[in-house]
């Protein structure tokens, strides 16, 4: 789904992100072959909930994030980790400076797929590119360590769309783990949601029309249980947190999604955390 609407993002004439593989990956899945890559195939175009306002998320987030990961490698980082990457391509369509590795983490089945559909096109990964099949619910910082990861080394990590599915716990053990792992000099960034959906949110058209036009339940892939304040968490290890809504991006680039009426957005915040100056943690 996130690769349709970088897709059709990608061919918007006002794009706020440019993904040209993104297409290949949902004609290349059984399962959307007959989705829309194309803002000409959306139907009723921007008025669509789903292909319209969350697409339109989707490409404003790809963005936002671009632009940070390519600032903090800028700035010094020389290693960024992908935390549950799924079809991400930042490591064959962003410049980044060289020295940089990029980590990719995500299940085997998935990072296959990946490889399957970026190979059949020979796309070429712009920066030295490490695929490590793990299981964010497990222990992950093994698998890192042993391809290469160096935690002496800063590092700017991205949980892109992935810590609104994972267990509590999961997110706890995430987090101390990037803490541990994280030298001076290091970011972090990722999204959440603030507390559950009330049921005059739950109805939001976004929910409604996703289910309906490619019968994917995005509430029930959204894990139930209290969620753990992890940017507060951060600012008790001594990171810089900064909390932002996707609405104070659309208000900076001049495009994107628009607070409505009993939104689906409204409770979705990005996070971006800095170490500053401070060594990773023993152990």
């Amino acid at each position: 789904m996130v690769a349709a609407a970088r897709a059709i993002e990608t061919r918007r004439p006002d794009a706020l992100a440019q993904d040209v593989y993104a297409e290949h990956f949902v004609r290349g899945a059984r399962s959307s072959a007959g989705w829309p890559v194309r803002p000409e195939e959306v139907p009723d175009g921007e008025a669509n909930p789903l292909w319209g306002r969350l697409g339109r998320y989707f490409g404003l987030r790809t963005r936002v994030l671009d632009d940070h990961l390519l600032q903090s490698t800028r700035a010094g980082a020389r290693q960024v980790v992908l935390l549950g990457a799924g079809l991400d391509t930042r490591a064959y369509r962003l410049d980044w400076p060289p020295g940089c590795s990029v980590f990719e983490v995500d299940r085997g089945e998935v990072l296959a797929f990946k490889h399957e559909v970026l190979d059949g096109l020979g796309a070429t990964p712009k920066v030295v590119r490490r695929p490590i099949g793990a299981d964010l619910c497990a222990d992950w910082a093994e698998a890192l360590l042993g391809n290469g990861f160096d935690p002496a080394v800063p590092c700017t990590w991205l949980a892109e769309g992935v810590l609104l599915y994972l267990p509590n716990l999961a997110e706890r053990g995430l987090i101390d783990t990037v803490d541990r792992l994280s030298a001076a000099g290091g970011t972090l960034a990722y999204e959440v949601k603030v507390g559950w959906e009330q049921p005059e949110v739950r109805d939001n058209p976004v929910y409604s029309s996703t289910k309906q036009q490619i019968g994917v339940d995005l509430l029930a892939l959204f894990d139930r249980e209290p969620r753990p304040d992890s940017a507060q968490d951060l600012s008790s290890r001594g990171w810089t947190t900064s909390v932002h809504t996707p609405f104070d991006f659309t208000r900076r680039h001049g495009r994107g999604p628009r607070p409505e009426p009993n939104d689906a957005l409204a409770s979705n915040r990005w996070v971006f955390a800095g170490t500053g100056q401070r060594s990773p943690r023993p152990g």
